[in-house]
């Protein structure tokens, strides 16, 4: 009887626990469906425990490889042309073909985190990961670099879906913002690292310590557990009991137990549907802003910048070197204050603040590049570049960097989420594909436009958001998903 009125309450958005009263309207967003959805509160601070913080750093480690990844092309650039005398299309191949493998990755990440589960998923990427650095620290012509460059898109492209899937249904909801923001943190710290240590190392050393990541993460994905709600989902009940136990120390784990349980019972006529499930009247509204949030993010152009922003400041007339080092000190601290205002701000004040960030900082580069074909102004024209860029930087880690993939983990109920999470994963890396390509040609076409379009992409990512994205700060995952097919 319980199970059958939780069905219904999760589905309409009034579901209460037999010993809980309905919390009081605060009137914050008008969001009345979020008042009247009341899925138990479950955890507290005492649910933060040694193993829930190691576990978070340990997928988070593939955050890292990701960043390295990123941020590998821009210093490495003039080193790898002249090593082995690739021109520039060569050169925007090897950087685009990252994206390439990220496209394929795509399409199996979702369907092998459901099959294997979290943590063998991150295992299977890390081998592609390590082999495609050490491909690419020994590469003796192109063809070895771009095979190197491919295998690491296709394994960062998994761990793009699968890491903040793990961190979501491991952290208790008071703390998921900002333990999901780890993952951001780091992808943006393998960035910087990429960026500085590339202006005084080699390109093949380079590639050598970005391999470092992916064997820390297979060495410490042997003392973490499996995600309880991918065992939950697969059946195994004394695993996933064990699991959230771990995760929880001491606290009483009975009530959020029940609640995910009854939760995937309530998912248990759909798990066999097909992939077609996904395109489901009820699933339009997810639908929307995952992939609408992952295109976005890829057409505002910020993956091309951090991929060539070393040819970007020479164009300007300022020393690569000099730029990627003064990148490289601000970005961490801006990635530190996104973890800190995640789950005090929310996630779509943060998503705005970035992109409005993103679309000021374009607007500088466009302004730099337009005074360098004038005379009287062009004198300004390195400063204006080098604050763009910088302002960029800045703003980019505190929302657009992560927040994204944190609202895919959380939006898609299980059911669907292997689908969802290839979708929308293939559409973020076939569009980072795209940019990424053609990117040097656009400069090539015009600077100040290319920089211009992309500060109206960002615009029109402030408004998406303000629109269409929903807050999900202090709600459990059921909550989350419930409210959004309740919606619609």
């Amino acid at each position: 009887m319980e199970r059958k009125r939780m069905e219904e309450g999760l589905l309409t958005g009034s579901y209460e626990s037999p010993n809980e009263t309905k919390p009081s309207r605060n009137g914050a967003g008008g969001d009345s469906l979020n008042d009247n959805l009341n899925v138990p509160s479950l955890l507290s601070a005492s649910a933060l425990t040694p193993i829930l913080f190691f576990s978070t750093f340990v997928a988070a480690c593939g955050s890292l490889c990701i960043g390295s990844s990123v941020g590998y092309s821009s210093p490495a650039e003039n080193g790898i042309m002249q090593d082995l005398g690739l021109s520039l299309p060569a050169y925007s191949v090897f950087g685009s073909i990252l994206t390439i493998g990220g496209m394929v990755g795509a399409i199996l990440s979702g369907k092998i985190a459901d099959l294997i589960g979290r943590k063998r998923t991150m295992w299977f990427s890390d081998v592609f990961c390590t082999a495609g650095w050490l491909s690419i620290a020994y590469a003796e012509n192109a063809f070895w670099i771009d095979i190197g460059r491919l295998f690491i898109g296709i394994g960062v492209s998994i761990l793009c879906y699968v890491v903040p899937v793990y961190i979501a249904e491991i952290t208790p909801k008071s703390h998921r913002g900002s333990f999901a923001s780890s993952n951001m943190l780091m992808s943006v710290s393998g960035v910087t690292l990429m960026f500085y240590i590339g202006t005084f190392i080699s390109w093949r050393s380079l590639a050598m310590i970005g391999a470092i990541p992916s064997v820390l993460q297979i060495i410490g994905l042997f003392f973490i557990p499996e995600s309880p709600r991918w065992l939950a989902k697969s059946g195994q009940e004394i695993e996933f009991e064990a699991s959230l136990k771990r995760l929880r120390g001491a606290s009483d784990i009975s009530e959020e137990a029940a609640v995910i349980k009854d939760y995937m019972e309530t998912l248990e006529p759909q798990t066999e549907a097909s992939s077609l499930e996904l395109f489901k009247r009820k699933y339009a509204n997810s639908l929307i802003v995952g992939v609408g949030l992952m295109l976005l993010q890829q057409l505002g152009g910020s993956g091309a910048v951090s991929y060539y922003v070393g040819s970007i400041l020479e164009e300007a007339g300022i020393s690569s070197s000099l730029g990627l080092q003064v990148l490289s000190f601000v970005q961490i601290p801006a990635g530190i204050l996104g973890l800190f205002l995640m789950d005090r701000s929310g996630r779509r004040p943060l998503l705005m603040v970035s992109a409005s960030g993103i679309c000021f900082s374009y607007i500088l580069l466009g302004l730099s590049f337009c005074f360098k074909e004038l005379p009287n102004l062009h004198p300004f024209t390195p400063f204006l570049c080098l604050a763009g860029v910088l302002v960029g930087a800045i703003a980019f880690p505190i929302g657009l960097a992560g927040i994204p993939w944190i609202i895919m983990s959380e939006i898609f109920p299980i059911n669907v989420k292997a689908q969802a999470g290839s979708l929308v994963t293939l559409v973020n890396w076939s569009t980072a594909w795209i940019i990424t390509y053609s990117f040097n040609f656009m400069m090539e076409w015009s600077s100040a436009g290319t920089f211009f379009i992309f500060a109206g992409i960002s615009g029109l990512t402030v408004v998406f958001v303000a629109k269409l994205v929903p807050e999900t700060k202090g709600r459990t995952l059921e909550e989350i998903q419930a409210s959004i097919i309740s919606f619609m």
